[in-house]
């Protein structure tokens, strides 16, 4: 019998060879959950009026719709932008008390139904509203059910994917850059705005993109909030919903429209999304 081999010190241990056979185990369920996912969006393009689509596309409620959707989500992402980045340089770079809670505040509207937030706005902006009273009877401001609601209902579901994003970017900045600033006796706004924001731009551009594209998709805050009048409040969400009853092809040609919009979105953020640390 032929003596066991002994492992010298410093020797390294054979590697075991892992097996190539793919875990059906794994497989399968992920199989039905790419199907559960594509299938629909599949439905969709398969059912799609594709001869008459320039044509319905060329409709003058179709138009009016993705001109108001563009125009209400565009707005809207600015809005985002002016409010949010000061917000996530807040959470991210300062100290104080509850800022867990606040942090826990801001994502709220990520997880909740978006009726409750039209709710929510009424409640607050309405007419009969806490602050909508006083805007009404001060400078005769009216927001629901007008244009300026729908950006609103849109901005107040958006915010939190900027947010994050940006917040998400100024944590891993390196914060040297912005000390060795400070040290030569730039202040704390041309710190931020020569040094902090250009390095963290990508992060926003990130965060603005996925603003817009939310906004753009919005729907049941909007239709709570600002109702659904032709021209006014009635974006391409709202749209395909009153088609669906009325005429569901063009309801799918919306649907189209926006499905492009979200994989055009997706695919610019890819790299971001799915490169390696």
């Amino acid at each position: 019998m032929s003596a066991p081999v002994q492992e010298q010190p410093g020797q390294a241990r054979p590697r075991r060879e892992v097996s190539s056979r793919l875990p059906w185990i794994l497989v399968v369920p992920a199989l039905a959950g790419l199907a559960f996912l594509v299938l629909p969006l599949a439905g969709l393009l398969v059912r799609a009026p594709w001869s008459t689509l320039p044509q319905r596309l060329a409709e003058p409620h179709v138009l009016e719709a993705l001109r108001l959707s563009l125009v209400t989500a565009t707005v809207a992402t600015a809005a985002c932008l002016l409010l949010g980045v000061p917000l996530a340089w807040l959470l991210a770079r300062v100290e104080f008390p509850g800022r867990r809670v606040v942090r826990a505040l801001v994502t709220v509207p990520l997880v909740l139904p978006p009726v409750v937030g039209g709710v929510a706005l009424l409640l607050v902006l309405g007419r009969r509203g806490l602050a909508g009273q006083w805007l009404e009877s001060s400078f005769g401001i009216t927001l629901p059910f007008t244009t300026a609601g729908v950006i609103i209902a849109e901005a107040f579901v958006a915010m939190p994917f900027l947010v994050i994003s940006v917040e998400g970017a100024l944590r891993g900045a390196d914060r040297r850059f912005e000390e060795a600033a400070a040290t030569l006796g730039a202040s704390r706004w041309t710190v931020f705005r020569r040094v902090t924001l250009p390095m963290v731009m990508p992060g926003v551009v990130a965060g603005a993109v996925l603003c817009w594209a939310r906004a753009l998709g919005e729907f049941g805050a909007t239709i709570t909030f600002a109702g659904n009048f032709p021209g006014t409040t009635r974006t391409m969400p709202l749209a395909v919903y009153l088609a669906l009853e009325t005429d569901p092809e063009a309801a799918i040609v919306l649907s189209l429209v926006l499905l492009a919009v979200s994989v055009i979105i997706l695919a610019s953020l890819r790299d971001r999304w799915v490169s390696a640390p």
